[in-house]
Parts: structure tokens; C-alpha cells; sequence
């Protein structure tokens, strides 16, 4: 499993974390483990650290496998939830961690339908458990809804055209009913597949990715202790536009600052990474201290 689910930035994560004996993480975006498993090796404090994850497969493979042994708080939430619940009970930590990308193993599993190069249901929630799928979304939405859609979350050009397609072509039951949409939208060749907007912003509906991260950052700085460290990896621009713009708004030197940036520009990764993972290409981390 770790062979094939690769964490990204993992040196660049822990020179910018600087994890340290007996200090506490909570990573909400747990996923197989990756980053979690050395940072808890680094701190050794498993038993006052929480991994966050609204996955059931990750969350049986954090139990079972990856953290079988070890006191560590396992939780299947999405961060949000998470986030409100360890504030109401008076929880401070020392690294907070949230990594936003997709797990690969996700997009590889045609079962869970978030891939548009195999054919497969039109699913994609993260939380499995969840009534909001992709299939309700495109069948049931207006098409005025699915054009806002496909505009503010996968800067479509091309949205008028595909939501009304959408509409057109219902009932759609597949991941191959919408790629095919998208693919007439845009005839000839690219270098971009047409679909990679459509399904970044049907996923982003699904999983209410947006709204959640504004909605958290708050929270976030809350659970941090003085001198804790927050650190967020993206994966496109309007999640990286939404971490740059709280934490440029919360850091400085006005009195009612409560963040340090550690990284003025994001951190990327290197080449050395991109040629073994060629799936963090589009990564990028920021990260603050509180004051």
C-alpha cells in the first residue's frame, strides 16, 4: 500500500515542521499514513496525536495496518467536523497537517468513479457513507446550477456548453457519459485531457472541498498552541488561492496578528520527486507558526 500511495513534499513537509520530541500532530487528512507515520516516529507522541480521515478504506487501513500497534487517535470525520470537535474539547497541538489531494489509490480504483480514464459510476464522494453523489449532481441539478458549477470550481471555459450538454444527454450513468461531453466540447488534441476541469469542479461539488477548507482555516489556528505549526498542501489554484489569501490576511505586524508565515512563496516540489511522482506536479505547500 505505501508503494503505491506515495505522500508528497515529505522532506520539504518535515524542514518546515521541524517536528520535535514529545510534541503532539493532529493530521487531518490522514489518508494511508504517509506524512503521519514519520512525523509520529520523530515526535513519539502517538497517544495525544489524532489522524482525521472520512474514508473508510484509509481509516481500516490507519487501524489495521499502519498504526495497528500504536495509542493513536484515529477518527473517521471530514476535517470540518473534526476540526469543531477537538475545539469544543479543549485540544491544542503542536503540528496541525492537511493535505487536499486525492488519494491516488482513489483515482485508481474505477469503483469510485473520480477518474475520467476508466470507465466507471459516477460516484466520487470521498465519504462513501455520504447521500451526495456525482450521479445525483449531473441528473438532478439545473442547468444554470451545473454551469456556476463547472465556472467557480474547474474555471471552465467552455461551462455554458457542457452543462447544457449535461441536460441534453440525461440520464448519465457513467464516468465514460460525462469524459464523452466534455471531449466533444473540445474537438482535436491538447495537452490538457477536456474532462480535467469538468471533474475537478463535479468532485469539488461532491465533497464540498471549498467550503469545508474556509470554513476550517479558522478553527485550525484555534487548535494550534503557541509556537504550533500549520501546514497545507494543495493541489489547485482556488484551494492554494483560499490558504494564501487567510494566511496573508492573519500574519504580519499588526498587533492582532496571530500567524508567522514560514513560507513566503509555496514550497514545490523538486524535479527529483517529479520523476518518481509524477502526481505531485501540482502540489504545493504554505505553512504559518502562531505567534
Amino acid at each position: 500500500m505505501s508503494e503505491i500511495h506515495k505522500p508528497v513534499l515529505v522532506k520539504e513537509v518535515l524542514e518546515i515542521l521541524t517536528p520535535k520530541k514529545d510534541e503532539n500532530l493532529v493530521d487531518f487528512t490522514a489518508g494511508y499514513g504517509g506524512h503521519s507515520k514519520i512525523i509520529l516516529n520523530l515526535t513519539g507522541n502517538s497517544i495525544d496525536s489524532y489522524l482525521i480521515d472520512r474514508d473508510s478504506q484509509a481509516i481500516d487501513y490507519l487501524k489495521n495496518i499502519a498504526f495497528k500497534s500504536e495509542p493513536v487517535n484515529i477518527v473517521k470525520q471530514d476535517f470540518y467536523e473534526a476540526s469543531k470537535d477537538l475545539f469544543r474539547k479543549n485540544k491544542n497541538f503542536d503540528i496541525i497537517l492537511v493535505d487536499l489531494g486525492v488519494s491516488s489509490l482513489h483515482i485508481n480504483d474505477q469503483a469510485r468513479g473520480f477518474s475520467f480514464k476508466q470507465t466507471g459510476p459516477l460516484d466520487m464522494r470521498m465519504d462513501q457513507t455520504q447521500e451526495l453523489d456525482a450521479e445525483f449532481i449531473l441528473n438532478k441539478y439545473p442547468e444554470s446550477k451545473l454551469r456556476q458549477i463547472l465556472e467557480e470550481y474547474g474555471e471552465e471555459p467552455k461551462a455554458r456548453y457542457i452543462a447544457k450538454s449535461i441536460i441534453l444527454a440525461r440520464p448519465l450513468k457513467t464516468t465514460d457519459d460525462l469524459a464523452r461531453i466534455c471531449a466533444k466540447a473540445w474537438p482535436g488534441h491538447s495537452k490538457t485531457n477536456p474532462a480535467t476541469r469538468t471533474f475537478q469542479a463535479i468532485r469539488i461539488e461532491v465533497n464540498q472541498e471549498l467550503k469545508q477548507l474556509t470554513e476550517s482555516l479558522p478553527v485550525w489556528i484555534k487548535l494550534l498552541k503557541p509556537g504550533g505549526r500549520l501546514a497545507v498542501i494543495s493541489f489547485h489554484s482556488l484551494e492554494d488561492r483560499i490558504v494564501k489569501k487567510f494566511f496573508n490576511e492573519n500574519s504580519g505586524q499588526r498587533y492582532d496578528d496571530k500567524l508567522l508565515l514560514l513560507t513566503k512563496k509555496p514550497i514545490i516540489p523538486d524535479q527529483t520527486e517529479l520523476v518518481n511522482n509524477p502526481r505531485a506536479r501540482s502540489a504545493k505547500l504554505r505553512a504559518v507558526v502562531k505567534k
